[in-house]
């Protein structure tokens, strides 16, 4: 009788837990296929935004800016902005919107700027010297003597058309405008869909009166889709201020990550974060413009202010960058170590302090040894009367 009750027991203790673990992967499936619509859900919507104006395409594609890096040059009157953006994603096509304070030109941006800004604003080498030998060092492998460290048309009522060309892949509009509204319609009527967000955001600046480029991005073959690093732009108008428009990104739905370089009289610096991290100076230094840099800066030497910021939550973001000079022009480099056995003629200091070390050990026990001898020999010795 007692193992007949015992039997059916077990088995309702373990259907039980057969219960109990279907119940726990029903759970885990919900929150896996939750995650799942969450993911999608973020995917689908467009990023708005990217940096320095704003970046529009068909809501059913996707497109995100990894990177924008700028060139801007400032004289006191004129500012001059040269532009790269990194993007990938699924859209054939795209717009930017970028609010300037003045009349701007447009023309095609020289990628060698950015490679020569790179060059100059690269760490400075240092070596240092460790005495201990590491990982790689004889006696314990054979992977040379250095291991470097780990780099710490007409428009409509509202709008003005200044001036409409094709460049490269760009289609570029300049416009004008007054209400935000017959913005949005006259560029959706010439291609360019601005959604409503983007429309409202940009009432700060209609009510400061300035003024708009349109680019319409294109890729150069039919049936491909926009990605990797886009031809550079630049863009110059005059400003007595130097000021690098931010506001729009406040629409992005990723994190947003800005790479400025700022050629100016003297070293310049954001009045505030803005809402994002804080900027951080990579280099500061006065150089002499050459090659692709002599035909943006000017023939004589110039300050170069290097700036890296990201913005982490982009809906944080309150303003314009605005930018001024810094009490001191102080330069700044980074500096990168490479670290390298200490030697000695060629030979492994390590190597020569211990032999050293060792030798001196033996003649001073030599030396002892000697010494002790040398007692003996005299108290064993018969003295004469």
């Amino acid at each position: 009788m007692a193992l007949a009750t015992v039997r059916p027991r077990a088995r309702r203790a373990a259907a039980a837990r057969d219960g109990g673990r279907r119940r726990a992967h029903r759970q885990a499936l919900l929150v896996v296929l939750m995650l799942l619509a969450v993911q999608l859900v973020s995917l689908a919507r467009p990023a708005y935004a990217c940096g320095c104006g704003a970046m529009v395409h068909d809501p059913k594609t996707t497109m995100a800016v990894g990177r924008e890096t700028s060139v801007v040059r400032w004289d006191g009157t004129t500012e001059q902005i040269v532009m790269s953006l990194q993007v990938n994603g699924t859209a054939p096509d795209a717009a930017w919107i970028m609010p300037v304070p003045h009349r701007a030109t447009v023309k095609l941006g020289d990628p060698a700027v950015f490679d020569r800004l790179g060059t100059l604003t690269e760490p400075a080498v240092a070596q240092r010297h460790y005495f201990w030998p590491h990982g790689g060092d004889w006696p314990f492998g054979s992977n040379g003597d250095a291991a470097e460290a780990p780099p710490p048309s007409a428009g409509a009522p509202g709008v003005g058309v200044v001036g409409r060309e094709r460049l490269g892949p760009f289609d570029v509009a300049r416009l004008t405008a007054t209400d935000p509204r017959a913005l949005r319609s006259w560029l959706k009527t010439h291609g360019f869909h601005l959604p409503a967000p983007l429309a409202s955001a940009l009432r700060p600046y209609v009510a400061q009166h300035w003024e708009y480029v349109a680019i319409r991005l294109a890729p150069a073959e039919r049936h491909r889709t926009l990605s990797g690093t886009l031809d550079p732009l630049r863009l110059s108008f005059a400003s007595d201020q130097l000021v690098y428009p931010m506001r729009l990104s406040a629409l992005a739905t990723t994190p947003q990550s800005l790479g400025l370089y700022v050629l100016a009289p003297h070293q310049m610096e954001p009045r505030s974060t803005i809402g994002g991290s804080r900027p951080e100076v990579f280099f500061a230094g006065r150089i002499h413009p050459e090659g692709p840099l002599r035909d943006l800066a000017g023939p004589r030497p110039t300050f170069l202010t290097a700036i890296d910021q990201s913005f982490p939550q982009p809906d944080r973001i309150t303003g314009d960058h605005e930018l001024r000079r810094t009490a001191h022009d102080t330069p700044y480099r980074r500096v990168r170590y490479e670290y390298a056995l200490l030697k000695v003629a060629g030979v492994p200091a390590w190597i020569v302090t211990v032999g050293g070390t060792l030798l001196l050990l033996q003649a001073g026990a030599a030396a002892l040894a000697l010494g002790v001898a040398a007692r003996r020999r005299r108290r064993s010795t018969p003295t004469t009367s």
